[in-house]
């Protein structure tokens, strides 16, 4: 029993890690389009989530927000530090948190699609309002400026991301858990 307990352990620190790698890889690489990048991140999320499940997917985040935090080049543009997280695209940041989740809980109970998309959807909806309470703060900017910089030009770039990982999220996960 031990000796099973011990493989689950390890494939699922691995799992785990694997994704946090692939998250420091992939979220440094923005697309500049305004003050607010399209960014892989909630895509490296999104996966995650469909292959990992919530705990596994917020533990990722949580390391690779914390490398962010202490200054590696793994946020958007190849930044990082405490500037980047207090910064203007902070909101981001902070509400992939709520965003893992929210959408997290959707995708863990439900087999649906639609009812995960749905998820996916409330969870992104977050993410677009604190960014853009954040944005407005920080950037002094009105609710208006804000939404028209942090979530008008992102809201069909994200339902494709969503629908991919829903995709080939459950592929993944099949192939990872029949080996």
């Amino acid at each position: 029993m031990n000796e099973r307990r011990s493989v689950l352990n390890t494939r699922t620190i691995t799992q785990t890690a694997l994704m946090t790698a692939v998250m420091c890889v992939l979220a440094p690489m923005s697309i500049p389009i305004g003050p607010v990048p399209v960014s892989f991140t909630n895509l490296v999320i999104y996966f995650s989530l469909c292959i990992l499940g919530t705990k596994r997917t917020f533990l990722s985040y949580t390391v690779y927000f914390l490398l962010g935090l202490a200054g590696l080049p793994v946020f958007s543009g190849f930044s990082g530090g405490v500037a980047k997280v207090v910064g203007p695209t902070g909101g981001c940041l902070v509400g992939f948190f709520v965003m893992i989740l929210l959408s997290g809980y959707f995708i863990d109970r439900f087999g649906n699609k639609f009812i995960r998309f749905a998820g996916m959807l409330a969870g992104i909806a977050v993410v677009y309002a604190m960014a853009m309470l954040w944005f407005s703060f920080v950037m002094q900017t009105d609710l208006k400026t804000a939404f028209l910089a942090c979530a008008a030009p992102f809201v069909v770039i994200d339902i494709l991301k969503m629908l991919a990982a829903l995709y080939f999220g459950e592929k993944i996960k099949r192939r990872i858990n029949a080996n």
